[in-house]
């Protein structure tokens, strides 16, 4: 299982390109971030106050995975610290999670400007970063929010609409997309379907700890060798 999780990954990371440099190797989110603050890949670079690689649980079951740094964040290098992510914290303690319990990430790590939408030749420099965290991290659950982070790494042009509070499985990997907390301060009644698929994402975590469990038990049993054919008797 930790092979094929490894495989997938260094796939996913390919689809960057490869650049084989310092951050490739990195073994901590300490040793990515210094490989990848001054990054000027593209014109974000130039524009940002501070790179915002992620803030949280190193070793997180569950990492949430945003669009973009907003104003806040860019200020402060942390994701999600502005209005949207108070209300997030608020879904987190409403299935008994804390932000120090999760890892929060986005696919871009600099704001765009005015808060516009991600452009392919940015998602296409950033996103091997985000790949290389969930290498690292190896979380159980990666939750999506809002289209952009749910196509990048479903690799669907499925909308958010459709796949919100489903869980779904691509090889050893599982993503449970969910409506971006800002979409909901925008259009207040999109707040309550949050707070269900929060309930959801509880369930399913719940679900996949007793899944996780049962193959790491499967998998440290040791294999049954076969019994030994009884000594035939010598006729004489």
């Amino acid at each position: 299982m930790r092979l094929l999780r490894l495989l997938e990954l260094h796939q996913l990371l390919s689809l960057g390109g490869a650049m084989g440099e310092e951050w490739e190797s990195a073994s901590s989110l300490g040793e990515l971030f210094e490989a990848i603050k001054d990054c000027r890949r593209c014109p974000l670079g130039a524009t940002r106050t501070n790179l915002v690689l992620g803030t949280g649980d190193e070793q997180a079951e569950i990492m949430f995975v945003g669009e973009a740094p907003g104003f806040h964040e860019d200020k402060q290098g942390i994701p999600f610290v502005g209005p949207a992510g108070q209300l997030l914290d608020q879904l987190l303690g409403s299935i008994g999670l804390e932000r120090s319990q999760v890892y929060i990430a986005n696919t871009l790590k600099c704001r765009p400007p005015e808060n516009r939408d991600p452009q392919p030749q940015e998602l296409e420099t950033c996103t091997p970063f985000l790949f290389k965290q969930i290498e690292i991290i190896g979380p159980h659950i990666i939750c999506t929010l809002g289209n952009h982070a749910t196509k990048t790494l479903l690799a669907t042009s499925t909308g958010i609409t459709q796949l919100h509070g489903k869980l779904t499985r691509k090889g050893s990997l599982v993503y449970v997309p969910l409506f971006h907390p800002a979409a909901a301060l925008h259009k207040p009644p999109l707040k309550n379907t949050l707070i269900e698929d929060f309930q959801r994402l509880r369930e399913h975590l719940d679900s996949e700890r007793v899944r996780w469990r049962e193959e790491a038990e499967a998998a440290a049993e040791p294999e049954a060798s076969p019994e030994a054919e009884p000594e035939q008797m010598g006729l004489f």
